[in-house]
């Protein structure tokens, strides 16, 4: 099981820490994945139901700041060395599809090969909204851009027609990635474990700590695999990433249930960690490292 932390790229600590300079005690502590968020904008009203809390309100103010997610990623890319880096998770059908393919190429040869990206159909209508995107259709436009991405790819993507975009013919897109950028969609619906078996790469699920559910791990994990099969796709070729918020104080319970969730399929875990302490985060991937040496036990 590989274990990844969260580099925060909003709130107050990217401009009093810096990313880069987070993201390389993340890396020196011993984490071996880092990620971070996204979302392009926030409204003073939110009236959209957000996923990861119990009551559906967002769990932060609306003038949060964020540092764009792929503008965080490049200043990680060039400060680490070995970890993979990636998106928990991008909005997909709010960005520009080709734009998103070379920014995400970029990033991948800067960092030798060690991007991975989790995408997401969004759930914040008034996001979309302020963004001119429609937000009712984000289902089929987020399935056409992960085809588009995939072909800008390539270098040489042929010409596309689709629903949502058309690419004319003659387009170069280069420099290509330096690894297979694997797509990791997010979401806990069934559309979501369908797209990860039948277009994705794998799922990202997202759970906070105070309330593991291994439960519906097993239950997004089983149809992610059968929608991978019935697409004629091999379901052990699929990645469960497990993103843990509120876990910067619960090493203990992430570490407590790293034999449960390794049992459920669960390949990897994104952790937060505690800014205020000195050496926590160290500490933490310390727990969690020996906890995952009693995996297979």
């Amino acid at each position: 099981m590989r274990i990844g932390a969260k580099v925060p790229n909003s709130g107050p600590l990217p401009a009093e820490r810096g990313i880069a300079a987070m993201a390389v005690e993340l890396e020196v502590a011993g984490f071996e994945s880092l990620w971070v968020s996204d979302h392009v904008v926030m409204t003073e009203r939110v009236e959209s139901r957000y996923p990861f809390a119990a009551d559906g309100k967002v769990t932060w103010p609306s003038d949060t700041p964020y540092v764009d997610a792929m503008i965080a990623l490049a200043a990680i890319a060039t400060a680490t060395e070995r970890a993979v880096i990636g998106t928990a998770v991008l909005v997909l059908p709010q960005r520009q599809p080709v734009v998103l393919a070379k920014q995400a190429a970029s990033i991948d040869v800067m960092s030798g090969g060690r991007l991975a990206l989790g995408v997401g159909a969004g759930w914040l209508a008034e996001e979309f909204e302020a963004l001119n995107v429609p937000f009712a259709s984000r289902g089929s436009r987020f399935v056409e851009w992960m085809q588009l991405l995939r072909a800008c790819w390539t270098g040489v993507p042929a010409p596309f027609e689709g629903q949502h975009y058309r690419l004319p013919p003659g387009v170069r897109s280069v420099p290509t990635p330096a690894h297979r950028v694997p797509l990791l969609v997010g979401g806990h619906s069934k559309a979501a474990w369908r797209r990860a078996g039948e277009v994705g790469d794998g799922w990202l699920a997202h759970q906070s700590a105070g309330a593991l559910d291994v439960a519906e791990l097993h239950v997004g994990i089983a149809a992610s695999r059968d929608a991978a099969v019935r697409a004629g796709r091999d379901p052990e070729g699929l990645w469960t990433t497990l993103r843990i918020i509120d876990s910067a104080t619960r090493t203990d319970v992430v570490a407590d249930a790293l034999v449960a969730l390794a049992e459920a399929g669960v390949d990897e875990v994104v952790v937060d960690t505690d800014w205020a302490t000195p050496g926590a985060a160290a500490e933490a991937f310390g727990a969690l490292a020996a906890a995952r040496r009693n995996l297979g036990r």
